[in-house]
């Protein structure tokens, strides 16, 4: 469990270093990219888009973490039977508290303000003015709202697909890399 939790916090510290190299980069950005590219996250109602992402995500996050920490516990071969319930009882005791700390973040409505504001000069140095015009004008017509709309549903079906892939390969390899520690 504690290494669940180390590697959660060092991800997000390492997610929290990202706004100052983000920030430095910022003053090159040229304002009238700036400026559309404020105009094509509000076409895109970008901020409800990031809350439900985050919300979606904040959701499956239990049973993401459940399902990690309760393979790395039964797949470790350096443990007894015994001190494999032992881990799973202690890991039921506190995942809860990790998984709603976790949630509590996601669900902070600053936080889509801080990646926003982050992105948006992504943006601007990665199109130009003209460019980001002409994809906030796609997103304005009825295809481009289509893939708006349709965006987080392929997405949330997308992430599913991915985990799903990831876990049929999870096994095989750890069963692969026990054997390969039992030599």
């Amino acid at each position: 469990m504690k290494k669940i939790v180390a590697t959660l916090v060092t991800s997000l510290a390492l997610i929290g270093a990202a706004p100052s190299h983000a920030q430095a980069q910022a003053a090159a950005a040229d304002p009238a990219a700036t400026a559309a590219a404020k105009e094509l996250f509000d076409s895109m109602n970008y901020r409800q888009m990031m809350a439900g992402a985050m919300q979606q995500m904040s959701q499956s996050l239990g049973v993401s973490m459940r399902a990690g920490a309760e393979a790395g516990i039964k797949n470790n071969p350096k443990l007894s039977a015994e001190d494999k319930q032992k881990a799973l009882a202690k890991m039921e005791a506190e995942l809860p508290r990790v998984i709603k700390t976790l949630q509590d973040m996601m669900s902070d409505p600053t936080l889509v303000d801080e990646i926003l504001a982050e992105t948006v000069p992504l943006y601007a140095r990665t199109f130009s003015a003209d460019e980001l015009k002409q994809i906030t004008a796609f997103y304005r017509t009825p295809v481009g709202a289509k893939m708006l709309n349709s965006m987080p549903k392929l997405m949330g079906e997308g992430m599913q697909l991915g985990q799903q892939i990831v876990q049929r390969r999870i096994g095989p390899m750890i069963q692969k890399l026990q054997q390969e520690q039992a030599k």
